[in-house]
């Protein structure tokens, strides 16, 4: 499922059987999948949120508003 032989920490694995058991995931290969998804898409939507903050920061204010 991992591709090329994804290594994971022993102690770290044990931690992601356990979180998949009690999550009711079919194994810990499927726990693993879900959070690294998850986690790249918050960083991937973090991301455009930055350049879209930086764009606003970049504009000129209205005078009077203050806001860009």
């Amino acid at each position: 499922m991992f591709g090329k032989n994804l290594k994971i920490d022993p102690e770290l694995l044990k931690r992601c059987q356990s979180c998949a058991a009690k999550a009711g995931y079919r194994s810990a290969e499927e726990f693993i999948h879900h959070v690294l998804e998850r986690a790249c898409k918050d960083s991937e939507e973090g991301y455009r949120h930055g350049e879209e903050e930086v764009t606003l920061r970049l504009k000129v204010p209205d005078p009077e508003s203050g806001k860009p």
